[in-house]
């Protein structure tokens, strides 16, 4: 049996913040850029090694075009 320290919901979470990148075309520097992060932190959100704020799911849900739903869900 495998452990995990993530709910699934992160686990989605962090798989929806990856996918909504990429189908905006942006790459993690990018992205980095306009958040005014490293992409070293952008690339630790997206794996799951770093909480996610609300306003930085915010931001990056304008960012992307998405709706905070489509995080959350």
């Amino acid at each position: 049996m495998s452990k995990t320290i993530y709910l699934k919901e992160h686990i989605l979470l962090v798989e929806r913040l990856k996918k909504a990148r990429i189908g905006a075309g942006f790459d993690q520097n990018e992205i980095a850029k306009l958040l005014g992060m490293s992409q070293s932190y952008v690339s630790k959100m997206e794996s799951g090694q770093r909480k996610i704020d609300i306003f930085q799911l915010k931001n990056l849900a304008k960012i992307y075009k998405k709706s905070l739903d489509y995080f959350l869900q």
